[in-house]
């Protein structure tokens, strides 16, 4: 793994919420890390596929990726205001899939659930101005 990568990697694994390619290298350009955005978007990719990151296709279909602390199958709750993210175990979302594949002769079922809101934070801020509420991001 080239200096470059590894930095990608490690800096990944210290943002908590999901991020895009570009607020990666934003992030790393901010930090001082000389790494093209190119170089980011590839090394992204081998973590996916390696499947060390999980991806989310954001709601302007933008990608964001994340190191999650389970390496096992799980689903995730992502604040849209401020990104916060909490791994989810979804077992009533696994018996469901199985159902809906089963009922339709389907087998070898994959899928992928992600459930957006808004944090305890951000549903107060929202209560107090809902104008305001997601403005940083």
């Amino acid at each position: 793994m080239t200096r470059q990568r590894l930095a990608v990697s490690e800096t990944l694994a210290e943002i908590p919420e999901f991020v895009s390619a570009q607020q990666l290298h934003d992030e790393l350009t901010a930090r001082g890390d000389a790494v093209g955005l190119a170089t980011v978007y590839r090394t992204l990719q081998a973590l996916a596929s390696a499947g060390e990151v999980d991806v989310l296709r954001l709601s302007d279909g933008e990608l964001a990726y994340r190191r999650c602390a389970r390496r096992e199958h799980h689903h995730h709750l992502v604040c849209r205001a401020c990104g916060t993210t909490v791994e989810i175990d979804g077992l009533t979302v696994e018996a469901w899939a199985s159902l809906v594949g089963d009922s339709h002769g389907f087998t070898r079922i994959e899928h992928t659930v992600e459930l957006f809101g808004l944090c305890p934070e951000c549903s107060a801020e929202d209560a107090a101005d809902p104008e305001t509420v997601g403005e940083a991001r």
